[in-house]
């Protein structure tokens, strides 16, 4: 694991999204400066998105805890018949606590005691629904393909939960828990999953990862296979959200499924790397909101995690004890392209948003994505793709035909 002064280093020659953008800012002329902001960031409603401004005792925690604290504020145009229909919603990314030799009860406590500030910090803006990284009560070891990681797995009514039902019920916050599942009705098989507890501290449901990556030998399915809840969405006190786990958000149809079962905010809650991820990171969750008018909440661990065994990672390279850099830089995408800037790559961080959404029925009305679309020839390739005589519909060119020999 770097260092500080390792991690000042990569700093200075590895810019993140948001380091890119205040480096724009402090060398462009404004007029230059604003049009670049305009083509990274987007426009909501034709503006820039607005900071918000938080309470001190949120900002306060910020500066006591040392962790990122961000706010911005997306827009709708006003209707005549509905009223705005605001939501705040933060996520919240961060690094473990303790070295991954310690005891496992003292490593999940650690964590739950470095995150309590943050939900604090939430609670004390009026955030309403809250979500938290992949795996957020532990250490992400499934690189490492070793077994007695497994012991982190709870129940979804387990001890993570419960510490964050006290904290959902104190601040009338729905908080979205990504955990390490133990299915106690079905055999002790273990899950990658995200519980939803309501305002009122109640579980409202549970959504399994829909897709697990199989990268060079780096393969999750060591732990869990693909979730079998389908594409669920939760409608809260607050908005109708879903959640599409981390590997999840390379896939496009997984992000329409979602959206056609009528999600408002959908959450990627991910654990991912610089080497492997970095360059998709802001595309694709922002393609995701435009494509299926809802907003997306991009959430990523942060840190450098470093094992007690050495593990290979298919790529080629030596046997190593780290998967990589976890680069934070979680961010919001609006449907209407406009997207914040993203939380740092390097601190521990909440990013708390007001997100109108009216903007995605307006959005949809303008640019009529589900009515153009033509889903009655995406299920007849889809069904013929499945049979296993399947033919592509593929036209060849006459003048690539080899002549006949006469």
């Amino acid at each position: 694991m770097e260092g500080e002064n390792g991690e000042n280093r990569a700093e200075g020659s590895i810019q993140g999204y948001e380091s890119l953008h205040r480096l724009l800012e402090s060398n462009l002329k404004p007029e230059l400066f604003k049009e670049v902001s305009r083509i990274i960031l987007g426009l909501n409603c034709g503006s820039p998105l607005e900071h918000i401004t938080l309470p001190e005792n949120a900002t306060s925690l910020s500066s006591k805890f040392n962790f990122d604290l961000q706010a911005f504020s997306f827009k709708a145009d006003k209707e005549m018949l509905r009223e705005p229909r605001v939501v705040r919603v933060g996520l919240i990314q961060n690094s473990i606590s303790l070295p991954t030799t310690a005891h496992y009860a003292d490593q999940k406590k650690a964590i739950m005691e470095k995150i309590k500030p943050m939900i604090d910090a939430a609670g004390a803006s009026g955030v309403n629904i809250l979500c938290l990284q992949e795996a957020w009560m532990m250490p992400f070891a499934f690189c490492t393909r070793e077994k007695k990681w497994c012991e982190f797995a709870e129940p979804v009514d387990g001890e993570s939960t419960q510490f964050l039902q006290d904290l959902s019920r104190k601040y009338n916050m729905v908080i979205v828990s990504p955990i390490l599942e133990r299915d106690l009705k079905h055999g002790e098989i273990i899950w990658n999953t995200a519980v939803v507890i309501g305002n009122h501290g109640n579980i409202i449901g549970i959504h399994r990862k829909n897709h697990i990556p199989r990268v060079g030998d780096f393969n999750e399915s060591t732990y869990y296979m693909e979730g079998n809840t389908g594409h669920p969405v939760f409608e809260t006190a607050y908005g109708k959200i879903a959640i599409n786990i981390c590997y999840g958000r390379h896939h496009p149809l997984n992000w329409m499924a979602f959206g056609l079962n009528g999600a408002e905010i959908v959450f990627n809650p991910s654990a991912t790397v610089g080497e492997l991820s970095e360059p998709m990171w802001p595309i694709e969750a922002r393609n995701a909101a435009i494509a299926n008018s809802y907003y997306v909440g991009s959430i990523n661990r942060v840190g450098t995690e470093t094992f007690p065994n050495a593990f290979t990672s298919g790529d080629g390279k030596p046997a190593h004890m780290d998967f990589g850099h976890f680069y934070g830089s979680s961010h919001f995408s609006g449907p209407d392209s406009s997207s914040t800037p993203s939380l740092s790559r390097y601190r521990d961080g909440l990013l708390i948003s007001d997100l109108d959404l009216n903007l995605c029925r307006q959005i949809k009305d303008k640019w009529a994505f589900r009515m153009t679309a033509r889903y009655e020839m995406y299920a007849d390739l889809l069904k013929r793709y499945l049979e296993p005589g399947f033919e592509p519909q593929v036209i060849v060119d006459p003048a690539l035909r080899k002549p006949e020999h006469r």
